[in-house]
């Protein structure tokens, strides 16, 4: 049986791609630092890959990037890192050192040794309780949401013969119309229950279920909506947890069975029922005046109320505040309000429709996986999956989910204007026949994809720009721009003719053992600069410190010279530089730099290059960029501790 390094669990509240997305950013990013790792996922058609006992006691640490509840008791004694699944999207190699790093708290270990380790576990337990307030809620709606769309979609699909034709007394009545309206009507009104139980179930375990179950029937029973099934499933899972503390005296061993069928839910059910059927009439005043507020904003002001919705569906995509707005509409459906979910969904499949449309308008902007994942977003918008944006708001979230949201909210007002009805909650545009104005509300989707994607190419235009090209495998475009902008027709040619070979020129020739530096100590990057022209005028490299400094300080503002993986590559060309000449700094703390991944660096590159080199120096950080693409020649050049091996490395892999 194999032994992994680490083991992790991913899970999401729809089980349908954040799931996996935290897997394969997982994977990816144990396979980079030379782990191993098994992830288990949560997703719709159940538990893959499931961790078994073995797996967990052979692990070093475990992962959990999860919204929803992944059992994680079954981790105690090992260290844990449990976090959003977005964070395992987003940052799986900071969960990753996290994890294995000595200052990781053990998970419920059975005592503090130091105080420093009671401090860290206070720390956690203080953290965690947030987290599982947020993994319970998401536990809950993983399990309802498949009972909404399958009951939602059989109730459309009953409209086929009339919009009254669920009703005896109607003309349009229908015997199998009236079957299908039943049963998905049944299946609708499980959501309260459900989704009351499974928030319980997370806190509290199988007593809290059965708890829960109980307590959402009396909340859907008292007409408080799914308002009341949130707070009812918390209400029921702590009261569990409150009977456990105080019948804790009675010892396991004799009375573990009649804690667990007879006291817990017998007690839990009344005093929870209890409470909520005292709280049950407020609670559906809240409930009730909550919704006819939303149907009075859908006639009197569908432009404040689309501007809200799509800005909600597009701030995370398919995260908790998309699924807020998607329960609203969920829960108006259950009441037979079928306009709220147009605008809803119009606000959901926009964003990655955007996506392809962006990289159809501005190809070049964007590298080849980011065209072809574009592409795939318009089959996954087309089916209601809005989470195919993320890889494109994360690029540059500060500007593109902001474009994003103009287009939801264009979809969602113009979809409230024309007061469009969406009977089913989820399925796109594959409902379309159960949609009362299907071409209308494609267009309006298709408007709203369309002003995002503008918007969207012209900041991928402008970013590639500015670094001189598309941003992709290890910031070669900030290379490739540069060598394009600069040089004369003739050195044009003969560079592709260069980038055509393998590592044609020999780094080693302009790098010399005295001018590798290692261990140095500076506070930011403008003192790494500094310190860079300083040595080359030590070293004889160039006879003006200044000018150096500022023609480096020049190129930085040009755009970047950061990479990834902690590395930079600035530059300088100057007069005062006598000849083509290669230095390289490893520093003893990272400093602040701007690079493609964020990251800080601790390992600099740098080039002097003489004001008439010929172009040399367009093939020297050409070469310099393709080294940085092989990961063995980054581990070898980091671990190497002697400049003499820093050379041999150069010329071996140069040639």
């Amino acid at each position: 049986m194999p032994k992994y390094n680490i083991v992790a669990a991913t899970g999401c509240a729809t089980g349908i791609a954040h799931t996996y997305m935290a897997q394969e950013a997982l994977e990816q990013a144990a396979a980079e630092k030379g782990l191993t790792i098994k992830v288990e996922t949560h997703g719709q058609t159940g538990v893959e890959n499931q961790l078994t006992a073995a797996d967990i006691a052979a692990a070093d640490a475990v992962v959990v990037a999860a919204d929803i509840d992944v059992d994680a008791d079954r981790f105690a004694g090992k260290k844990l890192v449990l976090v959003p699944v977005a964070r395992g999207i987003h940052e799986p190699s900071k969960l990753i050192e996290r994890a294995l790093s000595s200052d990781t708290p053990i998970y419920k270990a059975t005592q503090a040794t130091k105080k420093e380790s009671k401090a860290n576990n206070l720390q956690q337990a203080n953290g965690s309780a947030v987290t599982k307030i947020y993994t319970s809620l998401m536990n809950g709606v993983s399990h309802m949401l498949p009972l909404v769309v399958a009951g939602g979609v059989l109730i459309a699909v009953s409209f086929f013969w009339g919009i009254y034709s669920a009703d005896p007394k109607s003309s349009q009545y229908n015997q199998f119309a009236y079957m299908l309206n039943t049963i998905g009507s049944t299946t609708m009104n499980l959501m309260v229950p459900v989704f009351c139980a499974y928030i319980a179930e997370a806190i509290s375990k199988r007593s809290g279920l059965i708890v829960g179950f109980a307590t959402g029937m009396i909340a859907f029973n008292n007409g408080t909506g799914f308002l009341g099934a949130i707070v009812g499933g918390y209400l029921a899972g702590y009261t569990i947890i409150f009977l456990q503390k105080i019948l804790k005296p009675l010892p396991d061993k004799e009375f573990r069975g009649l804690k667990a069928i007879f006291l817990y839910p017998v007690l839990g059910v009344f005093i929870s029922g209890l409470i909520m059927w005292f709280i049950s009439t407020p609670m559906k005043t809240i409930n009730v005046g909550m919704m006819d507020f939303l149907k009075g904003m859908q006639n009197s002001d569908p432009l404040i109320l689309g501007i809200i919705v799509g800005c909600m569906a597009a701030s995370d995509f398919g995260g908790p505040i998309n699924k807020a707005a998607y329960l609203t509409g969920t829960a108006l459906l259950a009441q037979g309000n079928y306009y709220f979910m147009a605008g809803v969904s119009a606000a959901c499949i926009a964003p990655p429709l955007a996506t392809g449309f962006a990289v159809l308008m501005n190809p070049k902007a964007y590298s080849k996986d980011e065209r072809s994942a574009g592409y795939v977003n318009f089959l996954l918008g087309s089916t209601h999956i809005t989470e195919g944006a993320i890889p494109f708001a994360a690029k540059n979230p500060l500007l593109n989910i902001p474009a994003f949201m103009v287009g939801a909210s264009i979809a969602a007002v113009l979809s409230y204007m024309s007061k469009i009805q969406v009977p089913a909650p989820h399925g796109g545009f594959i409902v379309l026949p159960l949609v009362n104005h299907p071409f209308l509300w494609i267009i309006y989707i298709v408007i709203g994809a369309a002003v995002s994607a503008v918007l969207l190419a012209i900041i991928a235009g402008r970013q590639a720009k500015k670094h001189g090209g598309v941003v992709a495998g290890g910031g070669m475009g900030i290379i490739t721009g540069e060598v394009e902008e600069n040089r004369s027709e003739s050195t044009l040619q003969s560079a592709k003719e260069d980038q055509n070979q393998e590592f044609d020129n020999d780094l080693s020739e302009i790098l010399k053992p005295e001018n590798i530096f290692f261990n140095v100590s500076v506070k930011n990057q403008q003192e790494a600069l500094r310190y860079l022209a300083e040595k080359a005028v030590k070293s004889g490299l160039s006879s003006s410190t200044e000018s150096v400094f500022q023609k480096y300080v020049k190129r930085e503002e040009e755009g970047s010279t950061g990479m990834e993986n902690g590395i930079a590559i600035p530059h300088a060309q100057d007069a005062a530089i006598k000849s083509s000449s290669m230095m390289i700094l490893k520093l003893k703390n990272p400093v602040s730099w701007n690079t493609f991944d964020g990251k800080p660096v601790d390992l600099i590159i740098s080039f002097l290059i003489p004001v008439q080199d010929n172009g040399a120096h367009l093939r020297y950080l050409s070469s310099t960029a393709k080294l940085l693409m092989h990961q063995d020649f980054v581990a070898k050049l980091r671990s190497s501790k002697h400049s003499d091996e820093i050379v041999e490395l150069f010329k071996k892999f140069s040639v």
